[in-house]
């Protein structure tokens, strides 16, 4: 049986494959959505399966609203071919239950997709129709980006700057956001909330000021008139609302398409794109998600609430992010991340198996965070933390790698543990398990494992001044090693504070150096912290 419109009348094999159909009348809501959208979402990856395109299900089944989403893709066009329009634009959403269980539905709130490169004339109507409240966003953090490291305009956003918005097509993705909002202000600046949905701090600034500088250059060159770049600027007609979301959202894993091709399923098979774009026909995700939204909606807004989402003030969004990234989740995934690559793991739900490593993680978390938390009052920082650690870290069908998320880690330090041990006020001094982690990141550096094998260290920025510093120090030494640690660990850049001033660095020195006695080192220190 084939995931199409044609298959989902046959009740009976989607019964027997315990896949359950959507509960509304497509066809409706189809017509409904292209007569009066409320809603058009970009970028068509799996977060937005799995998260927008279910919360607009929910509110269909329940009889709550009556429209769908458009979905377009701006970035990577192969999305919509292999994963969508060849499926009728339905998708099987497969939530991975901690227990060992799963719920499978098909998700049809779709109502369109569409490619931003070929069929930007179709998008350009939606974005006109009054009645469209919400134009959403998960485009990566990289997507808002419009220069380069050399602060230079990337070559698409530079041409689309000076041709301005009477382009047919810009080249880029946000040139293209930029000419289709001008579009909306050329029908009578239609009122319009632009939501990024994507995980980056303060992420409706960041789309903010993507558009208005796209807008003061259109205008500076006279390609648009004054009112543009003062509707962009004025909230009352075009809001920019932070957001925090939380869902994890891996790559289609391969024991999924298996379960859904022994249900009966054809054509499951994922495809990675020409782009590296991994999409299949199926998304698996976590159960856990949050989306916690600022309220400002100047054209009002879809009855997100009733799917769970929480509206709030702005001071509230920022609190809550700064819960779950200083915290909650993100300080725990970086622990995790770094001693997982030194000890060898591959999946962090099997690190979670490990006493030793989750005594760190409740350290870090319950022990030395939870005291100085940024408390949001929406969310309970330790209910929070306690499905981190008890139900979303342990799930062993969560394919998380420590590898992935040891990335970049030197931008990571800073926001993840900097804000937890500024909040003590230089006071750390009986601090224990964050000074391990430290410890164990500048360890995970020399690139050797606790066996004494190499391994690769992920990209980083900051990596070859991180490995320079480092130089010259190989397992089995036993130091000093002051000389080579101090430009690290006193640089504010690296941990948000100078490890120094604030008591710690001589005991990440002596962690560091305990780490490097021989094979096996990192295991006993582990379980002489983690008591």
């Amino acid at each position: 049986m084939k995931l199409n419109n044609e298959s989902l009348k046959n009740t009976d094999f989607w019964q027997k494959a315990d896949i359950a159909l959507p509960r509304f009348d497509r066809e409706k809501m189809i017509t409904a959505t292209k007569a009066a959208p409320k809603w058009v979402h970009f970028g068509a990856g799996n977060i937005f399966r799995a998260f927008p395109a279910a919360m607009a299900q929910q509110l269909l089944e329940d009889g709550i609203e009556t429209t769908g989403i458009i979905v377009a893709e701006g970035y990577d066009s192969e999305i919509i071919d292999k994963s969508f329009t060849n499926y009728d634009n339905l998708t099987i959403l497969v939530t991975l239950k901690p227990d060992g269980s799963t719920e499978k539905k098909v998700i049809a709130s779709i109502a369109s997709s569409l490619k931003m490169d070929t069929e930007f004339d179709e998008l350009k109507k939606i974005i006109t129709e009054p009645s469209l409240q919400m134009a959403s966003f998960t485009i990566t953090e990289k997507g808002y980006s419009l220069t380069g490291r050399d602060a230079t305009p990337f070559p698409d956003i530079a041409e689309d700057l000076k041709t301005g918005p009477a382009a047919n097509t810009p080249k880029s993705y946000l040139g293209r956001i930029a000419a289709l909002l001008h579009v909306r202000y050329l029908q009578g600046a239609l009122p319009l909330a632009m939501v990024s949905m994507d995980n980056c701090s303060h992420n409706g600034d960041i789309l903010f000021a993507a558009m208005e500088a796209f807008a003061k250059s259109w205008v500076e060159n006279g390609t648009a008139d004054a009112g543009f770049l003062n509707y962009v600027r004025d909230k009352s007609k075009v809001s920019f609302p932070w957001t925090m979301i939380d869902k994890i959202t891996p790559r289609p894993d391969d024991s999924v398409r298996d379960m859904l091709a022994a249900a009966g399923l054809e054509d499951m098979d994922g495809v990675v794109t020409k782009k590296q774009t991994y999409v299949a026909p199926f998304v698996n995700a976590e159960e856990p998600q949050y989306l916690v939204v600022e309220d400002a909606f100047p054209n009002g807004k879809p009855a997100l609430e009733k799917a769970g989402v929480l509206f709030t003030d702005k001071e509230t969004v920022d609190n809550v992010e700064k819960m779950k990234v200083c915290t909650c989740l993100n300080p725990l995934h970086t622990s995790l991340a770094v001693f997982g690559c030194i000890l060898g793991y591959t999946r962090i739900s099997e690190e979670m198996k490990n006493p030793f490593l989750v005594k760190l993680v409740e350290g870090v978390g319950y022990i030395e965070g939870l005291p100085v938390v940024t408390d949001p009052g929406i969310i309970k920082p330790r209910d929070f933390i306690d499905q981190v650690i008890k139900v979303r870290l342990p799930n062993p069908f969560m394919p998380d790698a420590p590898q992935r998320i040891a990335m970049d880690t030197s931008l990571k330090i800073p926001i993840r543990f900097g804000e937890t041990l500024k909040a003590y006020n230089n006071k750390c001094a009986d601090l224990k398990f964050i000074p391990l982690v430290l410890a164990g990141w500048l360890r995970y550096l020399l690139g050797i494992d606790d066996e004494g094998k190499p391994f690769e260290v992920n990209p980083d920025p900051n990596l070859e001044f991180l490995t320079t510093s480092l130089s010259g120090i190989t397992l089995g030494q036993t130091g000093p090693f002051h000389d080579k640690l101090k430009p690290i660990l006193s640089n504010p850049a690296y941990f948000g504070v100078n490890v120094y001033e604030v008591g710690l660095g001589e005991y990440v020195e002596d962690l560091f150096t305990q780490m490097l006695a021989g094979p096996g080192a990192v295991r006993e220190v582990l379980s002489k912290v983690c008591l």
